[in-house]
């Protein structure tokens, strides 16, 4: 029951069967299993983590470790050392030999396609007839400063604050990504990229100075897939500034930076494609099984990225990266297709807080089992009642069974993800007006949201 909400059943599919429209994925870790290759490492965390797409068809960030097709774990594992140096760069107020022998390989074959065209028809208009010799000249030009609000200038101002995550455990290794949260060394990531090393496995983060150290997990949320680790014996850490994700405008200019497929501090650019997006996330072996209200960004986001931070062109985190939408037509381990979902800030911002305190993370939870719901016409859809649990918040508002959930708030609810990720926006005690459809008659009523104990929150 998924905040207090039963999806319909729905058999995760594999990696590779399912068409682009239905593959979506954590990108978790970008990581392999010992022995064998992953089936799909799309998830965000580590750097070669093998998620399956769950319902709705996305797919976490890549959690944990190497890239599948031959590319190893950085070092054959986690690097650690005892110290760290001390770090430069600004802030503004609060991993590769396949790719790498792709890159070169595609680089030659061009340069030598254009080379044979060339000797076989000389282009005699290029042909020079004077005796002077000619060369390039290097033009001299002072590196200027970034300007205020450019991607360069964000980048500058963020890079000191993310990390790249190392993770070995018993069934896998890999790398993700995270955000500095405190001067003390606390990071935020993705649940998914640290999964593989809940049960005694090893953390280390990498710095943005190219130091590392040893970390801790200091607790998780499959739910809202979320973790916070500790990096011990550092200070002076550079935290980075928290935004507000309610303020996002769709257009609005966005940079996403992390870890993709290992390769640390990568920086790209796009724009909010869509705000309150409903994804569906579930990782294959992983106990993760989550539904949120994305931010969708167009900036390339890639197995690796998980964890690491969304940030507006201020400089401050608005979401974590966690999941992408891809394509596995081609089948191996997919990449960006420029649809990419990050966790809103605003809406988990009390359970970082809790995950701080050594905490159990509580969720607003409104009692019901739903299913997908739409009339033949196909004019109405939204989330169908299919069962209302004694003394819930759904009971005590009056909802019946074969009600139809259409909105709630502003928000419209088009589905059963749609309205389990909805009330995971929310908070326990949050009162929501909830639009429903019954007997063909729409109707409002008012919630008031129960923690996920069930019990109603005070």
């Amino acid at each position: 029951m998924l905040g207090g909400m039963n999806e319909p059943d729905r058999e995760p599919s594999r990696p590779g069967d399912t068409p682009f429209d239905d593959d979506t994925r954590p990108i978790g870790a970008h990581q392999h299993r010992y022995g064998e290759r992953a089936e799909d490492t799309t998830a965000f965390g580590p750097a070669a983590s093998g998620h399956g797409a769950g319902p709705g068809g996305y797919r976490s960030g890549y959690g944990a470790g190497a890239p599948a097709g031959g590319a190893s774990y950085p070092g054959g594992g986690p690097r650690q050392e005892s110290g760290r140096h001390e770090r430069g760069g600004r802030r503004r107020g609060l991993g590769v030999g396949v790719l790498v022998g792709a890159l070169v390989l595609g680089g030659l074959a061009g340069f030598g396609g254009a080379a044979g065209y060339d000797a076989l028809t000389p282009d005699e208009a290029t042909t020079s007839t004077s005796d002077e010799p000619t060369a390039s000249t290097v033009v001299q030009r002072e590196d200027t400063p970034a300007a205020e609000g450019s991607v360069e200038d964000v980048a500058n101002s963020v890079l000191p604050s993310v990390v790249k995550i190392n993770v070995r455990g018993p069934q896998g290794e890999g790398s993700g990504s995270g955000v500095i949260i405190s001067g003390d060394g606390e990071i935020l990531t993705n649940y998914h990229v640290v999964e593989v090393a809940e049960q005694g496995g090893a953390v280390s983060v990498g710095f943005n100075d190219g130091s590392t150290a040893q970390a801790s997990v200091v607790g998780t949320d499959p739910l809202t897939d979320l973790a916070i680790i500790k990096v011990s014996g550092v200070n002076g850490l550079t935290p980075a500034a928290l935004g507000q994700s309610g303020n996002l405008d769709v257009g609005e200019e966005v940079v996403a930076i992390g870890s993709p497929f290992g390769l640390d501090a990568t920086v790209t650019s796009g724009i909010v494609s869509a705000l309150q997006r409903p994804v569906s996330v579930s990782g294959q072996g992983s106990a993760m099984n989550t539904a949120y209200p994305a931010i969708q960004t167009d900036a390339a986001i890639n197995p690796g990225n998980s964890g690491g931070p969304l940030v507006n062109m201020d400089g401050e985190v608005v979401g974590i990266n966690s999941s992408i939408r891809t394509s596995s037509v081609t089948g191996g381990q997919g990449g960006s297709i420029g649809l990419g979902f990050a966790i809103p800030l605003d809406e988990v911002l009390p359970i970082v807080d809790q995950l701080r305190n050594g905490e159990d993370p509580t969720h607003a939870r409104l009692g019901v089992e739903v299913t997908d719901a739409a009339s033949d016409d196909g004019l109405l859809q939204g989330a169908g009642v299919a069962a209302i649990e004694p003394g819930s918040a759904a009971d005590r508002a009056g909802l019946e069974r074969g009600d139809v959930v259409i909105r709630v708030g502003d928000q419209p609810v088009s589905d059963a993800t749609s309205l389990v990720a909805t009330v995971r926006g929310h908070r326990p005690g949050d009162q929501v007006t909830l639009t429903v459809v019954r007997d063909g008659q729409e109707m409002q009523v008012e919630a008031t949201l129960d923690s996920d104990g069930g019990t109603p929150a005070s």
